[in-house]
């Protein structure tokens, strides 16, 4: 059995063929996502075309997304026109095949739990720092969604109540604004403009002053995660994200965050994802899978 995947992101579209060994052909294609709603989902059938044969498609994706119908329940701007968007429909009325869709945080992480950081846990909790922070609940072995699958928005957690003026924006005052890697490019440039990315600050991580304001954001993601381990009492977080692969932002927060939590909540392990740019793709394989009773090792996904 073939699994199409595909991994709908703002700025690419990535893609690969599951052949019951690993993933193979993958692609990535501009998302072109100021074009709108519908001509994403044209790229996407497009894509999957491109792939021929295959007994089901599994899609991770930006937004919010109602699993049970496979439906787009809210995106933001940066996909103009994506809310309401009927994935599952449009891919099996194309292709008559199964398609399991999935929100590109909570993919992302049943690809850590079934092939990643998460393998030997039943439940944790997974983020991802980027554009902005993404969130995910797994309770044994499963997505939990809340009462209208959009449970684990870690990023609208209020850590700065000070700087809150929801009638402005959302988000201010929230987590998303503080511990992203965008709150960290700002932070940054407000003392040197000529970084304009997290490649450019972490080379210039021996610099004192650079390190500070590094130090400082760190800080800034700590806050939310006491909060979480407080809340969750989790035995595992799994972070994700570029800026994740940095060791010294990934040893900050373990050590950092064991010393802001009480001592009964010491407990838990702090881990960077494994799988990258796939575990989106990874876990709608996974979910999709599941739909057509295909049997996928994880151990031989990476």
């Amino acid at each position: 059995m073939k699994i199409a995947a595909v991994d709908i992101g703002g700025t690419s579209i990535k893609s690969g063929l599951w052949d019951q060994r690993e993933l193979t052909q993958i692609r990535e294609t501009d998302t072109n996502a100021s074009l709108g709603g519908p001509h994403v989902m044209q790229t996407v059938l497009k894509i999957l075309e491109e792939y021929g044969e295959f007994d089901a498609v599994g899609i991770s994706t930006a937004g919010q997304v109602d699993p049970d119908e496979g439906r787009i329940i809210y995106a933001n701007e940066n996909i103009p026109g994506y809310t309401g968007t009927k994935i599952r429909q449009m891919i099996t009325d194309r292709f008559s095949v199964p398609a399991a869709v999935l929100n590109d945080v909570n993919s992302a992480a049943v690809g850590e739990a079934f092939f990643g950081a998460g393998q030997g846990y039943d439940s944790f909790l997974c983020l991802t720092y980027g554009t902005g922070v993404g969130g995910a609940i797994l309770l044994n072995g499963r997505v939990y969604g809340g009462c209208a699958y959009s449970a684990g928005e870690f990023g609208g957690i209020v850590i700065h109540p000070e700087n809150r003026f929801p009638e402005q924006d959302f988000l201010s005052g929230c987590y998303e604004r503080y511990a992203s890697t965008t709150a960290l490019v700002k932070l940054v440039q407000k003392s040197f403009p000529d970084l304009k990315n997290g490649r450019d600050i972490f080379a210039q991580l021996e610099n004192p002053s650079v390190r500070s304001l590094i130090d400082q954001w760190i800080m800034e993601i700590v806050y939310g995660l006491v909060t979480l381990v407080h809340i969750f009492q989790p035995a595992l977080i799994v972070l994700g994200g570029g800026v994740m692969e940095q060791s010294y932002v990934m040893e900050a927060v373990r050590t950092k965050l064991l010393e802001n939590v009480m001592p009964p909540f010491r407990r838990v392990a702090v881990r960077g994802a494994r799988l990258g740019n796939r575990a989106g793709m990874l876990g709608a394989v996974r979910e999709a899978g599941l739909l057509i009773g295909c049997e996928i090792k994880p151990e031989i996904a990476l």
